[in-house]
């Protein structure tokens, strides 16, 4: 058994997203378990270069990941020829020239989403990748997460039946910063920074709609911004100028309908930050981010309408937790294994750019119908 060892370039994992998923629970992870084992019986072992615009940031970063090599000059990383794979987690307005720069230096690519700022551009850098060559890949780390991957088990099993309709309810409050700090930067707040909970979220139901439940054909959507008004990161007032919150009902293939709710602006009482309610003929189920609660057409309790007495049925009884049945990495490491085996051994790996592509486009045709407040047609790309 050898070691193989393939550079990545890490751009922007100075961020929240950035350090802990993709760096401390991803790839540190990865190199601490000797890497992952190929066909050959050989290990490949990630060899991370750090970068960020602020050297003070990425030495912390270093000491807390035990990752030796940090730099904030792109262009020095792009032209090693040991580094394979440029990784981008920076904002979302950056990250078309960093991928362009990638590109022509013959890295492959791995990115967060949204992949671009609009669609066209999107479109502009799948085109690039797949003119020059290189492997591409998006970030849709809800596919592995425990919850939706229970959730997709039981599809496969026929438990639903025939599927009728699919309700998410994401989201959380964010404190506004004046007398509690805010969970979030505040450039997700301003649409001049490419913010905005559409722009943000949309680009995951897209991917979570077209691999679970059907394709999505048709999007109706309300934006909102609810807090006019929050504090930064250096304690200074500013306007909001993004939406906080997102209401979309969506068609999809088979006559399935979604609706999501979105909000930074919502106090959570349900299972989990994110919900999913999936409804069928013969049965439905509640997942969160890790479990998944379901309940058989034959358990289905027979309400009657009375509001002048207390409910006599408690409804949260009927519901039978779905067993542990696997064993479930991180979500991000498990997508980032999958994208290193396609690198190393050309594995599979359908989460392409183009995948990336189709969540801007759903974003962009949220926005629009919030605009024309209207439904709006999803084309097929």
């Amino acid at each position: 058994m050898k070691e193989q060892k393939i550079g990545i370039i890490m751009n922007g994992v100075t961020g929240r997203m950035g350090t802990n998923q993709h760096l401390m629970r991803s790839i540190v992870e990865i190199i601490k378990q000797g890497g992952i084992k190929l066909r050959s019986g050989d290990r490949l072992i990630p060899d991370p270069v750090l970068v960020g615009r602020d050297e003070d940031k990425l030495q912390r970063l270093a000491t807390l990941s035990g990752i030796k090599k940090i730099t904030t000059n792109v262009d020095e990383a792009l032209a090693d020829p040991q580094n394979k794979i440029y990784f981008d987690s920076q904002t979302t307005g950056r990250r078309a020239e960093g991928v362009r720069k990638a590109v022509k230096a013959g890295k492959h690519i791995y990115c967060e989403k949204p992949v671009a700022v609009d669609t066209k551009e999107a479109m502009e850098l799948y085109q690039l990748c797949k003119n020059a060559g290189v492997k591409h890949g998006v970030v849709q780390d809800k596919l592995w997460l425990p919850g939706i991957l229970k959730l997709k088990r039981l599809i496969q099993q026929g438990f639903f039946g025939k599927i009728l309709s699919v309700r998410g309810e994401f989201g959380y409050w964010v404190f506004e910063g004046d007398s509690i700090p805010a969970q979030r930067p505040s450039w997700n707040y301003r649409k001049e920074d490419d913010g905005g909970i559409i722009v943000d979220m949309l680009c995951h139901w897209r991917y979570v709609l077209d691999n679970v439940f059907g394709k999505v054909k048709a999007v109706s959507c309300l934006g909102a911004t609810h807090i006019p008004e929050r504090v930064d990161e250096n304690n200074k007032r500013y306007k909001c100028t993004a939406d906080d919150a997102a209401y979309a009902t969506f068609e999809l293939e088979g006559g399935v309908i979604a609706h999501f709710n979105s909000s930074w602006t919502v106090r959570v009482r349900r299972d989990d930050l994110l919900t999913l309610q999936v409804d069928g003929t013969k049965g439905s189920a509640v997942a969160g981010l890790r479990e998944c609660y379901i309940q058989h057409y034959g358990n289905t309790p027979k309400p009657v309408w009375n509001p002048d007495i207390a409910q006599p049925i408690n409804f949260f009884e009927g519901w039978a937790k779905v067993p542990e049945q696997e064993v479930f990495d991180n979500a991000f490491k498990a997508q980032w294994e999958l994208f290193l085996k396609h690198v190393a051994q050309d594995d599979p790996f359908q989460w392409d750019l183009l995948q990336g592509v189709k969540g801007v486009q759903l974003a962009e045709k949220g926005l629009e119908s919030w605009s024309k407040r209207c439904w709006v047609d999803v084309p097929e790309i």
